[in-house]
């Protein structure tokens, strides 16, 4: 990609590494490359990446707590002729993160909205946690207090695999609470995914909560929780 193929008045989300620089594609570097502007959940986080391969452009913050005034002031440039780019800290934008809210401001504007895919943390430990993948649900993270214990009663009838995912300073209660409304599930929980330290740990929820006790919480975590079999033994 060449700079007349990022054209102008497009919004392109950008997926990045979720750990290891390399896990990047070829297009989304010639993207971040060639655009006018790049929107970053956390500009020192991009700015790490942006230096790894040598790019230099333009950053402005994009996150939840600027959205509101960075919206409008990104859709003017956006139709004023400007070529913008959305990344988020690791993964795919709008996964867990305020993209979505800039995507459909774009749309609504008629802008045109075109993905770069790449990683996202959530696949990477479905796809490694031994579960079934055939089908599943995407929950992202769970309300911290109000309907939390609703919807985890509710997800106990869910037969699909389930992911979350889950910071470490509540990872250690939610599994917790999943073993208290779902029953012993089978689980895999992974962190660090792509990095050093990565690790998955995988059995079932009273093995997998006393070995992630024991270690201690470190790092962002997935969730990779089995479906309702309909087990009778699982509580």
């Amino acid at each position: 990609m060449n700079d007349s193929e990022v054209t102008r008045s497009t919004l392109y989300i950008v997926a990045t590494p979720i750990g290891n620089l390399q896990d990047i594609t070829r297009r989304a570097l010639a993207i971040l490359s060639s655009v006018d502007v790049i929107a970053a959940e956390d500009t020192r986080t991009t700015k790490v990446l942006l230096d790894h391969y040598g790019i230099v452009k333009p950053l402005v913050s994009y996150y939840s707590y600027n959205e509101q005034r960075r919206i409008p002031q990104l859709i003017e440039r956006l139709l004023g002729g400007v070529s913008v780019a959305v990344v988020t800290d690791a993964g795919t934008p709008g996964i867990s993160d305020p993209a979505v809210a800039i995507v459909r401001a774009a749309i609504e504007a008629g802008i045109t909205v075109i993905p770069a895919p790449g990683p996202a943390a959530f696949v990477a430990a479905l796809v490694v946690s031994g579960l079934a993948t055939d089908r599943f649900v995407f929950e992202g993270f769970l309300p911290v207090k109000k309907g939390r214990r609703t919807r985890m009663q509710v997800l106990r009838e869910e037969e699909r695999t389930i992911v979350f995912y889950e910071s470490p300073h509540r990872v250690q209660k939610t599994l917790r609470e999943l073993r208290e409304h779902l029953g012993n599930r089978r689980v895999a929980v992974a962190r660090e995914l792509t990095k050093k330290f990565e690790e998955v740990v995988r059995g079932r929820l009273d093995d997998v909560i006393e070995k992630i006790t024991a270690k201690g919480p470190r790092g962002e975590y997935v969730l990779v929780v089995e479906g309702n079999r309909g087990d009778t033994d699982e509580m």
